[in-house]
């Protein structure tokens, strides 16, 4: 009796979709409005420095007297905090996350 059940669902899984993706070959389609890694528009930036007090976790570092503005990727959450704290909107919430590596990353902007 049970190898009828077991029959049953492997012939069903046989002619569904599979439920995953084939990751690194077929990238994943991240949902609207899903929190990725931070993006800044240092075109816009004032580097007041607001963004460094209300993170949470200390991941951004601003130098006002340098233009000079550093975020470190594996210490970001994504919280949004910076984002909504920036008085001139020049940080957004991109959808892409952060790669996975095995060092930790600081990218640098200049103005």
């Amino acid at each position: 009796m049970q190898f009828f059940v077991m029959a049953k669902t492997l012939v069903k899984n046989l002619f569904s979709k599979p439920a995953t993706v084939k990751f690194p070959f077929e990238p994943r389609q991240f949902p609207e409005g899903s929190r990725g890694q931070v993006l800044i528009d240092t075109s816009t930036c004032i580097f007041c420095g607001l963004c460094q007090r209300k993170c949470p976790t200390s991941a951004i570092t601003v130098i006002r007297a340098e233009k000079k503005w550093s975020i470190k990727r594996m210490q970001c959450i994504s919280c949004g905090a910076c984002v909504d704290g920036c008085p001139k909107d020049s940080l957004k919430l991109d959808t892409k996350y952060t790669t996975p590596d095995t060092k930790k990353q600081e990218d640098t902007y200049n103005a």
